[in-house]
């Protein structure tokens, strides 16, 4: 198809998509979970069948689960996305709204893998409540909407024992596995996650890495993680700007993001929680300081997690005003909902982080990195 000219699919990969998009026995709905080792070309196959998908469903859901290297968010965050029109070109990931997500604070579930699983369920219950309802009549059938799982490359050890827990707890009805040429780094054979076996509840599809095209050129190469993050949450703050707003360095948009009046966010209507580790009161202000933070709507409800709205970056605070000076993309509605700050291990770009500490030293008249932060013991963590 025309919106996959810039990428190599083989004939593997576009037969095993549409044999799960077009699998008449699949009722209502396919749900299909994605998975194999790093680098393997995941995110592609997913890309793939979505758009395959797209084809035949007016929508299909995504739940992604790779905090690191996100689909359609900036990393950190696990997010349910409903998707209606095919991605353009597979090569170039697209930042989306999610229909709800989760902020995890990390690129790694490694530090907190008990969370991240009930983060994903959260979600997956979400999906359930919300687009697997009975239509109206006596026996309804279900309205399903198609789901695909794109899951991260972490499969030995721990990861891989999350990737059962996660596929006992989904319940797919097509499971892709990726293998490499590498065996020793992929997958058990066969319906692994399953203590007897496979029993012909879900359809069990291995494909083989996509390494090399007609032509014998390599097509998956290693990526660089953390540039992908920085060129991710970049372009996410890009959004807080006009989208005729000329911008071709990464120094026009430190001074655009600079001169960018803030939002004022009294500190007596929020919360301050600092996720995979403590702060002491006294030093609550100064780690928010020129910091990224997760806008998030806690409901009081202990049972319940707060949902995500997106990021922000603190510019500076203001005690003296009981102010914190946040820029974020988030729209005023969704912004008057928030009343928690989380802050974890997502920071903002170096490169970005010095071309806006520049221009503050040069006079740019901003409240960024503000010097005035006091004892912090007013705020909540």
């Amino acid at each position: 198809m025309e919106a996959e000219n810039e990428i190599y699919i083989p004939e593997q990969w576009s037969l095993a998509a549409d044999s799960i998009a077009y699998d008449s026995i699949t009722s209502p709905s396919p749900i299909v979970l994605v998975c194999g080792p790093s680098n393997c070309g995941k995110t592609t196959f997913s890309r793939h069948i979505l758009n395959v998908m797209l084809q035949r469903y007016k929508k299909v859901a995504y739940l992604d689960t790779d905090v690191g290297q996100p689909e359609f968010t900036p990393p950190g965050f696990l997010s349910l996305t409903v998707l209606h029109e095919l991605t353009p070109n597979l090569m170039i990931p697209c930042l989306k709204t999610p229909e709800r997500c989760l902020f995890f604070g990390d690129v790694s579930s490694k530090r907190d893998p008990s969370t991240y699983l009930k983060y994903i369920f959260a979600l997956y219950d979400y999906y359930r409540k919300e687009y697997c309802m009975p239509e109206k009549g006596e026996n309804p059938p279900m309205t399903e909407l198609p789901l695909i799982v794109n899951t991260s490359g972490w499969v030995k050890g721990v990861g891989y024992v999350m990737l059962v827990d996660m596929l006992k707890y989904i319940g797919p009805t097509h499971v892709v596995k990726i293998n490499i040429s590498a065996e020793n780094k992929n997958l058990p054979a066969g319906a692994f996650w399953l203590d007897g076996g496979n029993d012909g509840t879900v359809n069990l599809v291995e494909i083989t890495s996509a390494r090399q095209d007609s032509f014998n050129r390599s097509v998956l190469v290693q990526k660089d993680a953390r540039l992908l993050r920085d060129l991710r949450i970049t372009a996410y703050f890009r959004q807080c700007l006009p989208r005729d707003f000329n911008i071709t360095t990464i120094k026009e948009l430190a001074h655009a993001l600079t001169s960018h009046r803030p939002c004022e966010v009294p500190i007596a209507s929020i919360k301050i929680k600092h996720l995979h580790c403590e702060v002491p009161n006294s030093e609550i202000f100064y780690s928010l300081n020129a910091s990224i933070v997760g806008l998030a709507v806690d409901s009081g409800d202990s049972e319940n997690f707060p949902w995500s709205v997106g990021l922000g970056i603190v510019r500076g605070i203001d005690t003296f005003k009981g102010v914190l000076f946040v820029i974020t993309p988030v729209p005023q509605s969704s912004l008057e909902k928030v009343n928690l700050l989380l802050q974890g291990y997502i920071q903002i770009p170096t490169s970005l982080l010095q071309k806006m500490t520049d221009f503050q030293v040069q006079g740019c008249i901003s409240p960024y990195m503000s010097a005035n932060t006091l004892n912090g013991s007013e705020v909540s963590s």
